[in-house]
């Protein structure tokens, strides 16, 4: 079967799949998502994932419509017909349909939509040169831990590193790094990881958390604090982390070379460890 979607429980073509023009992901971006890979067939960290979607949903005051054993059994199952050596997986739920008002009625039945893509990784070369950066001003609302379907502002940003000729879009807010468009961000600096804290300014990222925890045990130092402009332009090392991205050298942000100009120590080692893990 090619690209394939799950509406509401019923799987088809992803070409077919439909949802409602009253419904109020389409009308308000009222609505949470998640990003699932597969490593060799299997999806990872797949409980992580569903506790972020249950917390975003939860911000929202918005039912997930399945319980964590049926969104498993629909992602299994979507693997299954998709037969993808490896698989994108998104999972979007919506308030529901129901006419356009702001406020919303209490007894919307939620929109429950997956697809599976084929994922196509990174070339390896891309790895190994690493990839370049800008920054922009980061204009998102105040509650970036939500990962929410309103991303407007965070497709504005990766526009416009497309247009630069950039992989990643970091975002500045009052000269302090948050995180890219479609990544969290670090830097190295005097051997030891800085990355943004947890909180409403930033989405904490799955691939985030265990990467953290990669480095504490290998004994790297570890700093949740925002780091300024100007740290990271002096950093000798930027890397990216994310589902699809894993762990991602920038070497060059808006034109300034990051250290040597080259993928530096830190995030080669935790690249091999990363390799080794999802095996």
């Amino acid at each position: 079967m090619p690209d394939i979607a799950c509406v509401n429980g019923r799987f088809g073509p992803l070409a077919d799949a439909v949802v409602s023009a009253e419904d109020r992901g389409f009308q308000f971006g009222d609505g949470v998502y998640e990003v699932i890979r597969t490593y060799h067939g299997q999806p990872f960290a797949i409980e992580a994932h569903l506790q972020r979607l249950e917390r975003s949903a939860q911000a929202l005051r918005l039912s997930t419509g399945h319980a964590p054993a049926q969104w498993i059994s629909l992602i299994h199952e979507g693997l299954r017909l998709s037969q993808y050596p490896d698989t994108k997986i998104y999972l979007q739920v919506t308030r529901g349909q129901a006419p356009r008002d702001h406020p919303f009625p209490h007894d919307l039945a939620p929109t429950t939509v997956l697809t599976f893509r084929e994922l196509r990784p990174f070339e390896a070369s891309t790895r190994q040169v690493g990839v370049n950066a800008i920054t922009v001003d980061d204009i998102r609302w105040g509650r970036c831990d939500i990962k929410s379907v309103n991303l407007l502002a965070n497709v504005l940003a990766r526009q416009r590193a497309k247009e630069a000729g950039a992989f990643e879009a970091i975002l500045v807010r009052e000269d302090l790094v948050t995180e890219g468009s479609v990544s969290n961000v670090a830097v190295v600096r005097n051997g030891g990881i800085q990355t943004a804290p947890e909180g409403n300014r930033i989405l904490s990222g799955v691939t985030r958390a265990i990467v953290l925890e990669m480095a504490r045990k290998e004994g790297l130092p570890v700093s949740e604090d925002f780091v300024s402009r100007a740290d990271l332009f002096d950093a000798s090392e930027v890397f990216l982390t994310g589902t699809t991205v894993e762990i991602l050298s920038v070497v060059r942000v808006d034109g300034r070379m990051i250290g040597d100009g080259r993928p530096g120590a830190v995030s080669r080692l935790l690249s091999a460890r990363w390799n080794t893990s999802v095996g």
